[in-house]
C-alpha cells in the first residue's frame, strides 16, 4: 500500500512543479497595479475595540489564505456579535494573474488598517479591490459615498473621446456576460488608443452588476476629455486611459514560454517519480516524529508545572472568581477576559479566561505558559500558575489594584492622580520591563501588543507590562520572524504591518505611541481619520506634545 500511494504521489509532485512554473513564467510579465486611487473610510465608530479589532484580524488572515486560491475572497467573522462581528471582501481585476493578486491585497490590506477606529473602509487599487465593514455589504452596489477620480493633466483630442465613450459603453454591455469582467481597447485617429476596464464585484447578481455599470459609464464620462478616469462604486470599478495599462503576455512568448516548460517537466519526469517515494515517506515519517513530540512537550510541561507548584484545579479558581461573576470581572481583551479572585490562603489573584479550547491548541498554550512562566521582572506582571484540566484554559496572575494605565491617562478626573514624575516613573519601568524582554531574558521575547490597557499598575503605581498572548520568542541568530500580523490598529509598526516581519522594533513603535498618549491624555485610535495623513497620532497628538496638559503639571 505505502509504495502504490508513493507511485500515486510522484505524478502530483511533477504536476505542483509545472503549475508552480507556468505561475513564476506569468510573473515575469505580470503588474500588481498596487498604486493608490483612493480610500474610502465611513463616519460610523467602532463600538468595543477588544471585540471588533481581533474579529478584523481573523477577517483579514482569511481573506489572505483565499486569496491564493482565486482572484477574490468573502468572510464573515462572528456575526453574533453585532455591531462589533466584521465583514471583509476582496477581489482582484480580471487580468491580474494569481502572485499579482497576492501582492496587490497585501497592499490593500496595509492601507485598510488606515480607516480606523471607523468600522468602514474601502480602498481602491489599480488591480484589487478591499472593503472592511461591520455588516453585510456584500450585495450592495451603489452608496452615497461612491467617487469618480480624473486626471486632469493630460487634455485629448475630440478623437480620443469619440474611441473612449465607444470603448466605455462596449464594457458596460459585455461585463455582465462575461462574468462582470470587460476589457476593451479602441484605436482612434492619429495612433490613440482608448484602454477600458469594466468589473462588477462577484458578489453582485446580473442586475446589481449592470445597474453599478450603467452608473459608472455615466459618472465616467464627466472626465473626458482628460486622459484618464475611474469610476469607484461600492459594486464595481471602471477605469479608462490613453495608454495600455492592462496584465498580457504576448502570444509569442507564452507560447514559447509553454513550450519551454513542457520540455524541463518532460525531461524531469522519471527523475520526479523517484523523487516523489522518497518525498511522501519523508512526509509521513516527519508528521508521525511531529505527533509524538508534541505528546511529549505537553506532558513534559504538565510535569514540570506540578514540580513547581504552578497548576491550580478549575474548581479552585471557579470558586475564588465566584464562578466568573461579572461582579468579579475586571477587563477584557481581544484574548479573554479578567476576573478578581480570592483563594481560601487569602491570597488576592487574576484569573484569565482564555478564548480557546485547551483541547484544540494544547501544544500552543503549554508553549505560552512556558515562555512566561520562564521569565521574572519587577516591571513585567508575575504568572502564578495556570489551569489545563477543566472545560477552558485559565492563567492566575498576581492581582494589581490599580488596574491599567489607560484608566488613568484617558480620564480627565483620575489623569489628576498621575503627576508628571509618576508618569516618567511608569513611562521607564515599562522601558526596564521591554529591555529585559528583548535583552536580558534567557530568551528574547516580542511583545507584540504593547499598549495602555496592557501596562498594569500595582498599589505604588509601579508599572508592570502584561497580556503574553501575542507574544513570540525570537533566537539571536534571526534577523526577524515572519509572521501572520497581530496585534492592536494603530500601535502597529507600518513596516510589520505591510510585509509581516518581526523584530524588537514592534514593540519599540508601540511604545513611542504609548509615549505620545501619556504626554497627551489622547487615544491614538480614537483619533479623527484625515486621508492625508498615515498617522493622526504623529501629527495632531505629537504636536500637542509640546502644549501644557491639566495631569499635575506643565511640558
Amino acid at each position: 500500500m505505502r509504495s502504490r500511494n508513493s507511485r500515486i504521489r510522484a505524478p502530483l509532485y511533477a504536476f505542483f512543479i509545472l503549475v508552480v512554473c507556468l505561475l513564476l513564467a506569468e510573473r515575469v510579465w505580470g503588474d500588481a497595479r498596487t498604486e493608490t486611487v483612493k480610500i474610502i473610510c465611513g463616519d460610523l465608530l467602532e463600538q468595543n475595540s477588544s471585540i471588533f479589532v481581533p474579529n478584523y484580524v481573523i477577517s483579514m488572515e482569511s481573506l489572505n489564505q483565499q486569496i491564493r486560491n482565486s482572484n477574490f475572497a468573502v468572510v464573515t467573522t462572528n456575526a453574533q456579535d453585532a455591531p462589533n462581528g466584521h465583514y471583509g471582501f476582496i477581489q482582484c481585476y480580471g487580468d491580474l494573474n494569481t502572485a499579482d493578486c497576492i501582492s496587490c491585497f497585501a497592499q490593500a490590506r496595509s492601507l485598510s488598517s488606515q480607516c480606523y477606529p471607523f468600522t468602514t473602509g474601502r480602498v481602491y487599487l489599480d488591480g484589487c479591490y478591499l472593503r472592511s465593514d461591520n455588516y453585510s455589504f456584500f450585495q450592495e452596489y451603489q452608496t452615497s459615498d461612491d467617487a469618480v477620480v480624473c486626471d486632469n493633466t493630460t487634455r485629448m483630442g475630440s478623437n480620443f473621446e469619440a474611441s473612449a465613450r465607444q470603448a466605455v459603453m462596449r464594457a458596460e454591455a459585455d461585463a455582465p456576460n462575461n462574468g462582470g469582467y470587460a476589457r476593451v481597447d479602441l484605436a482612434a485617429a492619429g495612433n490613440d488608443y482608448a484602454y477600458v476596464l469594466a468589473e462588477c464585484w462577484k458578489t453582485l447578481n446580473d442586475s446589481s452588476c449592470k445597474a453599478c455599470l450603467e452608473n459608472a459609464t455615466a459618472g465616467i464620462g464627466g472626465c473626458l476629455p482628460w486622459s484618464e478616469g475611474r469610476v469607484l462604486n461600492a459594486g464595481c470599478f471602471m477605469r479608462y486611459s490613453n495608454r495600455d495599462f492592462f496584465n498580457s503576455i504576448p502570444a509569442s512568448k507564452r507560447s514559447k514560454v509553454k513550450i519551454i516548460i513542457i520540455a524541463v517537466s518532460v525531461s524531469v519526469s522519471l527523475l520526479l517519480l523517484v523523487v516523489g517515494v522518497i518525498v511522501g515517506v519523508y512526509i509521513r515519517k516527519r508528521r508521525y516524529i511531529q505527533k509524538k513530540r508534541r505528546g511529549y512537550d505537553a506532558r513534559k510541561l504538565v510535569k514540570t508545572l506540578h514540580n513547581k507548584k504552578l497548576d491550580f484545579k478549575y474548581s479552585t479558581l471557579e470558586k475564588a472568581t465566584g464562578y466568573f461573576d461579572n461582579v468579579n470581572k475586571l477587563g477584557q481583551g481581544g484574548f479573554g477576559t479578567v476576573y478578581k479572585g480570592l483563594l481560601p490562603d487569602g491570597r488576592e489573584i487574576a484569573v484569565k479566561r482564555l478564548f480557546l479550547n485547551n483541547r484544540q491548541r494544547a501544544s500552543e498554550f503549554y508553549n505560552e505558559v512556558n515562555i512566561i512562566s520562564g521569565v521574572e521582572h519587577k516591571n513585567l506582571v508575575k504568572l502564578l500558575g495556570c489551569s489545563c484540566s477543566g472545560p477552558e484554559s485559565l492563567l492566575v496572575y498576581e492581582f494589581l489594584p490599580n488596574k491599567s494605565l489607560d484608566n488613568f491617562i484617558f480620564d480627565s478626573l483620575k489623569g489628576k492622580e498621575l503627576d508628571w514624575g509618576k508618569r516618567y516613573k511608569i513611562i521607564i519601568g515599562t522601558a526596564e520591563g521591554l529591555v529585559y524582554l528583548h535583552e536580558n531574558s534567557k530568551i528574547r521575547i516580542i511583545h507584540r501588543d504593547i499598549k495602555a490597557s496592557n501596562i498594569l499598575l500595582d498599589s505604588r503605581l509601579h508599572a508592570k507590562i502584561a497580556d503574553f498572548g501575542l507574544a513570540r520568542t525570537f533566537q539571536e541568530d534571526k534577523s526577524h520572524i515572519s509572521t501572520a500580523i497581530a496585534g492592536t490598529l494603530g500601535y502597529m509598526a507600518p513596516e510589520y504591518v505591510t510585509h509581516g516581519k518581526l523584530t524588537e522594533k514592534a514593540d519599540v513603535y508601540s511604545f513611542g505611541v504609548l509615549l505620545l498618549e501619556m504626554v497627551t491624555g489622547r487615544q491614538n485610535n480614537r483619533s479623527n481619520f484625515s486621508e492625508d495623513t498615515e498617522s493622526t497620532l504623529i501629527t495632531e497628538i505629537g504636536m500637542e506634545a509640546f502644549s501644557s496638559r491639566d495631569c499635575g503639571g506643565t511640558v
